[in-house]
């Protein structure tokens, strides 16, 4: 997680550099601001990135003699039937449209948000897969 961290850290360098030079050059606040912003953005996985390398064991990504198969193992667990994604995204969907087309369209989508943070997060205490 070291090298990714300072990859951010050099991106956002690179960022500011450019969002100074577009600000400057162009005089448009709307792109410069988003520049700004995506250089916050970097900042702030570049130091996450660095501040969890130094209190995680060093992985084969930080060793430079290390071959694909040291990194090798579980990752982590994944479930691979969940429907709650699938109900945080029509809910998402329903609020970002809800800003477009009315404010009263919030009422439908925060049930569905709700009912999908919900179940996610007592999938497994609950059903056929209590145990897990």
């Amino acid at each position: 997680m070291k090298i990714q961290g300072q990859m951010f850290m050099w991106l956002s360098v690179f960022v500011l550099a450019m969002a100074v030079v577009y600000g400057v050059w162009s005089k448009e606040p709307a792109g410069t601001t988003a520049l700004f912003l995506a250089f916050g953005l970097c900042i702030m996985v570049g130091f996450y990135l660095g501040f969890t390398a130094k209190r995680v064991d060093v992985g084969a990504q930080d060793n430079k003699e290390a071959d694909v198969a040291d990194d090798a193992g579980e990752v982590g667990f994944f479930s691979p039937h969940s429907w709650q994604p699938l109900s945080l995204a029509i809910g998402g969907a329903l609020a970002f449209l809800a800003i477009a087309i009315g404010w009263w369209l919030m009422y439908f989508s925060l049930p569905i948000i709700l009912i999908g943070v919900w179940g996610w997060v007592f999938e497994y205490y609950r059903g056929e897969n209590r145990t897990q």
